[in-house]
């Protein structure tokens, strides 16, 4: 059986192609039905085939923020080996505390119905539905931002994101693609929520990239973006041939970013360009707004892979197998 995983708690973990086992860091445990993959039987006549289509091989590395490390943080994400394989994050709205709401609780949940939902056929595999059946599917008090790819085993990455979890592409030395934050002032993003004031799956900002074996895509919360610039991303891929070592590399550089008084961070600068800045008698002294910024850093670095399907085909059909009798074939 597939398996998927909803991720709260810190971890590092590389995943093979296929995905095998996956097991869920708290008691959100889903389970998906098993694909029906397709067996040919031919007749004497046959033509043999090799159809090459990609998948991702994924690591994925989670820090909660220094003061939420007991509760996991407010993150959460998936991974599925659907199709060419999904990958999700959705980040809790911290304001919710304000009110006694557990910010992560909303995110947990829409990360956990996504994962029930993605091989459900009205989505059909579409990020954008996904994101709204597993929106409308929860129920708890709250609001996130939230990204979702899906990759096509023909090589078309779907991108569907509401908010500022971004994702970049990256082909050698160069981003190829990159997602741009939603918000509506400074530090307020686009968010789903739980009360009718906040935004839909109609807002979403949909996307599709053509991505090729050799392909790294990079996805994350706006715990990853806002502490580390694109060519540190860039950088940090090259210098780690392993996906679980690339994305903890990243957590852990954002991390050390964020707690940097010093840094000019992506987070700063931005906050400087709309108008936030230290006070003007600083300002005199020659002093200016610098530091990363603290939270949740979730990071999910997917290699594009290929993987080479042959199969025997007869001149006029094939004969497909139920999933029962590829099983007994197996065993």
């Amino acid at each position: 059986m597939a398996m998927v995983t909803v991720f709260r708690a810190s971890i590092s973990r590389s995943l093979p192609t296929s995905f095998p086992n996956l097991l869920s860091s708290s008691s959100n445990r889903n389970s998906i039905p098993k694909k029906h993959r397709l067996l040919c039987y031919a007749a004497s006549s046959q033509t043999k085939t090799i159809r090459s289509e990609v998948s991702f091989c994924i690591g994925t590395h989670l820090i909660p923020h220094p003061k939420k490390v007991e509760r996991g943080g407010e993150d959460a994400f998936f991974v599925s080996d659907y199709n060419g394989g999904v990958i999700a994050v959705a980040d809790g709205v911290s304001g919710w505390a304000e009110q006694n709401v557990d910010p992560s609780l909303f995110p947990q949940e829409l990360m956990a119905n996504a994962s029930c939902l993605v091989e459900d056929e009205e989505v059909n595999y579409d990020p954008q539905i996904l994101i709204r059946k597993a929106h409308a599917a929860t129920s708890a008090v709250g609001s996130a931002t939230v990204i979702v790819a899906m990759l096509e085993t023909n090589g078309t990455l779907k991108i569907a994101n509401v908010g500022d979890c971004g994702l970049r592409a990256i082909r050698g030395d160069r981003i190829i693609f990159s997602t741009s934050p939603q918000e509506h002032y400074f530090d307020c993003p686009y968010q789903l929520s739980s009360e009718m004031v906040g935004q839909t799956y109609l807002d979403a900002v949909v996307s599709r990239v053509e991505v090729m074996e050799g392909d790294t895509i990079v996805m994350g919360s706006d715990g990853l973006f806002d502490n580390v610039f694109d060519h540190e991303i860039v950088s940090t891929v090259a210098g780690h041939g392993d996906v679980a070592a690339a994305a903890k590399a990243l957590a852990n550089l954002a991390s050390i970013h964020s707690t940097n008084s010093e840094f000019e961070s992506p987070y700063s600068l931005e906050a400087r360009s709309k108008g936030f800045d230290v006070p003007f008698w600083k300002k005199v002294l020659g002093m200016k707004l610098t530091g990363g910024k603290l939270d949740d850093i979730t990071v999910i670095v997917g290699q594009v892979v290929r993987s080479q399907h042959i199969s025997l085909l007869a001149e006029d059909q094939t004969v497909e197998a139920h999933a029962e009798q590829e099983n007994k074939l197996e065993s």
